[in-house]
């Protein structure tokens, strides 16, 4: 079944709360980029005694913290700058995703550029329609592969690593495109596409189905992720506020809120009946489906803002003490996704993961930019990944790290090479069909995108077809820890 929830209303970008109604953390930090003018970004840098407190709202301690370092002022007013050109361009930039969006489309409507012209002509034009089977988003757009790679064993990790990676891609599109690919072509049953407002604009997106293909059953909860042209979720992913949780450290502020956090912080029950959050609708769709198979098993996944929510579900589940749920979470599998919580967190997530056996595989791909963000100045902010990486080169060559090169991504030594590399992935795009196989083949829209990476390096790696390549070729090592393993491995 499909259903829509929508949520309160909260202002732009930031939930201000008075410092009375923040008894759920022990600290906080909490930007607000529409109530920043370029005067206070100046006095934020160069006299950090008179910074205005109209955008920014913290603990004195924090304060104190954030006056002492230039660093740390440095990163605020970068991420609050370039929010503000986002939040001023948001009409036009939307704009253009939709033209962007509607003009492939409505080529493959027509079956291509010259039947579009004949039909135009005849007065046959097919005009595309949002919400039909085969409209595709800017990211469907980009790369319109909807198989699963059946050539992958499904009893390995990899086969879950790519069943993720294509859930988190197809998590873009319409509620009738997924409900097509997940029954018609996948084969098969999906549960429900859910939408949660979380903002004004925003919405939280995720679909859950269960595959029955795996032993046990496993039960997918997929994200939406950013949305290229959606200015509001890039300012999302660059908010640099945070939320401090005794015994669980610091969390960011943006993503606490688009998987459901309350005034009041995280009640283990939502006792609204009027306003519903994803979290709490997600764990009940949860609770429901394992009650009627007690044997499946579930994962979360996905890509980009998509990956965030997914890494900090199994958090707050944490934190309600819902360990039967938490011992039947399989793994987590994000790919692209930004930095949620300082090392604290980090540790305490790493807890979380060894006491209920659950995977973490956190995909980076090359230069990607979204993973290196928010940035970790090691003083206020501290944003840390928590677990391994498997990081992905140009030719999708995969290695096990402690995290990505280049942590912070405006390191000039990089520059050079990461322009490079850009240039040799345009090149790449005309090549791989002859040297992968033509599943492999890049359309005039990700070549367009490439172009895009070597201006500005690191952008054209977020999108998914890269992922996509990296769970179906990138070989990654990986050590063999268990006796399902190995067993994984010869079969």
């Amino acid at each position: 079944f499909l259903f829509r929830i929508s949520e309160q209303s909260f202002s732009f970008h930031i939930l201000q709360m008075s410092e009375t109604n923040m008894k759920f953390c022990n600290s906080y930090f909490l930007v607000d980029p529409t109530k920043a003018s370029l005067f206070d970004l100046l006095l934020l840098l160069f006299f950090p005694n008179l910074i205005s407190k109209s955008f920014i709202d913290s603990t004195s301690d924090t304060l104190k913290t954030v006056r002492t370092s230039f660093a740390s002022r440095w990163i605020i007013a970068l991420a609050v700058l370039v929010q503000k050109i986002l939040i001023f361009v948001r009409k036009p930039m939307a704009f253009i995703g939709r033209l962007l969006t509607y003009w492939p489309n409505l080529l493959s409507e027509n079956g291509g550029f010259f039947k579009l012209i004949l039909h135009l002509v005849t007065g046959k034009l097919v005009k595309p329609e949002e919400s039909s089977t085969t409209y595709t988003s800017f990211i469907g757009c980009s790369d319109r592969r909807v198989e699963l790679d059946e050539k992958i064993n499904v009893a390995t990790i990899e086969y879950k690593s790519m069943l993720s990676i294509m859930a988190s891609k197809i998590a873009y599109e319409n509620k009738s495109f997924i409900t097509s690919v997940v029954r018609n072509t996948w084969k098969i049953s999906l549960n429900s596409v859910i939408f949660v407002a979380y903002q004004e604009r925003n919405l939280t997106q995720a679909f859950v189905f269960k595959a029955s293909s795996t032993n046990p059953n496993l039960i997918v909860v997929s994200f939406r992720g950013t949305e290229p042209f959606d200015a509001d979720d890039w300012c999302t992913d660059l908010d640099v506020s945070w939320y401090e949780m005794k015994n669980v450290g610091k969390i960011h502020a943006g993503f606490s809120r688009a998987l459901g956090l309350q005034k009041n912080g995280w009640p283990k029950e939502n006792i609204s009946l009027i306003h519903q959050y994803a979290y709490y609708t997600i764990r009940q769709k949860l609770r429901d489906m394992l009650a009627i198979d007690k044997n499946s098993k579930f994962i979360l996944t996905g890509h980009s803002l998509g990956g965030a929510i997914a890494a900090l579900f199994p958090a707050i589940l944490a934190v309600h003490g819902e360990d039967e749920l938490l011992d039947k979470l399989e793994g987590v599998y994000t790919f692209g996704q930004p930095r949620i919580g300082d090392e604290q967190f980090g540790e305490y997530m790493k807890e979380v993961v060894r006491k209920h056996g659950i995977k973490y595989e956190r995909f980076v791909y090359n230069n990607d930019i979204v993973p290196r963000v928010p940035f970790d100045d090691k003083i206020l902010f501290s944003y840390k990944h928590y677990g391994s990486c498997n990081y992905f080169n140009s030719l999708y060559k995969g290695k096990v790290k402690e995290d990505a090169p280049n942590a912070n991504y405006i390191n000039l030594l990089w520059l050079i090479p990461t322009i490079l590399t850009g240039a040799w992935e345009f090149i790449r795009s005309f090549i791989i069909q002859f040297w992968k196989g033509k599943e492999y083949k890049e359309n005039w829209m990700m070549r367009s995108l490439r172009i895009v990476g070597i201006v500005l390096p690191g952008m054209s790696n977020h999108f998914p077809f890269d992922y996509v390549n990296s769970t179906r070729l990138g070989g990654l090592a990986r050590p063999c820890t268990t006796p399902e393993d190995k067993i994984a491995l010869i079969a």
